[in-house]
């Protein structure tokens, strides 16, 4: 997101950083969404809106919160996945509440408010992205677990202006077929992602082999392989085969969830296990955040903070993988005075050491100029707060403008 509130505190009308109500209403909403998951496919008819589907289903038969957001403009299918397709949400002056699936499913999507199956969507881009801009900020989502995002094939509008509205945290999940073909597009969707500086989750590789009604067996009839390729090729993870199957093809039409009403078939079992990783990820941050006190918190009640601030030439670094060393500073939360500051050598900068090594320093918050997505990750799964875009200054400046609230945060300069 590009524009919205920098304050560090969250709790500004506006009126400090120039933010607008809007971007107000839209950081307080994705402040609610613990994760956000984005579902990509570079080509399409590879099965991604079912896999959407069945995987936000399964995370809230697992008891999570989910929302699912359909801003596949001009073919929304989440509707007709679900049976769900004569439903109207309730518009109200200021918000729009989303469709609700079961207990822990909250739906959306343009599909809808299409008053006729057969009207088609003419819209371009700057319609669609402030569609989908109203869908996150303006839809009642409460507090979300998950917010699983469908969006339609390839690199355009609806995928990048997802990715953008979400934020750098939200994560993509790539679906592909096996076949040559369709892997030489959704191979763009992996570079798609590191050029907006989001995260991929994995790779998942649908309609892998045939699962026989008869015998349940898998039958590679026509290919398998080229997804998990494709991830390795990439260096991103492989989560999963799904093989094609005639009950897929049933449930879809008929409009239930797969998962909702099998558990045993190997299709079933394909998918389970594909969400698995995503709910240990959920668990994971959950511990190391509840582990890890809060910032503000002990800021509240008094305390000792630990900050960290990527240094070179003695100022705040640019760039978080060009820093020399790290300046460590203790800060006293009753008094918000600096208490003892040094300098450490990092470890060599390589793939998530750093971020190890700052937890392993009983480190709270980094402030950072640019940081790149994957690393705020690693941090956050480490249970260590990020603040990107401070200004190149003292490190003991930096810590103490955030201390006072004054802390202009600007342009995350190393966002891939």
């Amino acid at each position: 997101m590009s524009e919205g509130c920098n304050c560090s505190s969250g709790d500004c009308s506006g009126k400090e950083c120039g933010a607008s109500p809007e971007d107000l209403k839209l950081k307080k909403t994705l402040g609610r969404i613990r994760h956000k998951i984005v579902v990509l496919s570079g080509k399409g008819g590879v099965g991604k809106s079912t896999v959407a589907v069945n995987i936000a289903v399964a995370l809230a038969l697992a008891g999570k919160k989910v929302g699912l957001l359909d801003v596949d403009v001009h073919g929304p299918s989440i509707p007709r996945l679900l049976s769900l397709g004569d439903m109207r949400p309730h518009i109200g002056k200021d918000v729009i509440e989303p469709i609700p699936w079961g207990k822990n499913l909250w739906v959306m999507s343009l599909g809808f408010m299409i008053p006729n199956k057969t009207d088609a969507v003419i819209w371009r881009g700057p319609v669609k992205m402030g569609l989908i801009k109203q869908f996150v900020q303006d839809v009642a989502w409460g507090d979300l677990d998950f917010l699983v995002v469908d969006c339609p094939p390839g690199t355009g509008d609806e995928p990048l202006s997802a990715l953008q509205i979400l934020g750098q945290d939200a994560r993509a999940i790539i679906v592909t077929t096996p076949q040559g073909v369709a892997i030489d597009d959704v191979r763009r969707s992996v570079t798609f992602c590191r050029q907006v500086g989001n995260p991929v989750l994995g790779v998942i590789e649908n309609m892998s082999g045939f699962a026989c009604p008869a015998c349940g067996a898998v039958h590679d009839i026509f290919s398998s392989g080229g997804g998990e390729d494709l991830a390795r090729e990439m260096g991103v993870a492989f989560l999963g085969r799904i093989p094609m199957d005639p009950e897929v093809v049933r449930s879809g039409d008929e409009g239930f969830p797969l998962l909702n009403v099998d558990h045993d078939s190997a299709t079933a079992k394909a998918m389970n296990a594909i969400v698995k990783p995503l709910l240990s990820l959920a668990g994971s941050l959950q511990e190391k955040a509840a582990d890890q006190p809060k910032v503000e918190e002990t800021l509240a009640k008094g305390g000792t903070i630990r900050f960290a601030v990527p240094v070179a030439g003695g100022k705040l670094c640019a760039h978080f993988g060009h820093c020399e060393k790290f300046a460590i500073l203790d800060v006293d939360a009753g008094s918000k005075k600096i208490i003892s500051a040094r300098l450490e050598t990092p470890p060599p900068h390589e793939p998530g050491v750093l971020p190890k090594w700052i937890a392993e320093q009983g480190v709270n918050l980094v402030l950072a100029g640019g940081m790149g997505a994957r690393a705020q990750s690693l941090f956050t799964e480490q249970g260590v707060r990020v603040i990107v875009g401070a200004p190149s200054d003292d490190p003991d400046k930096v810590v103490e403008q955030y201390l006072a609230g004054d802390l202009v945060t600007g342009e995350n300069i190393c966002d891939h």
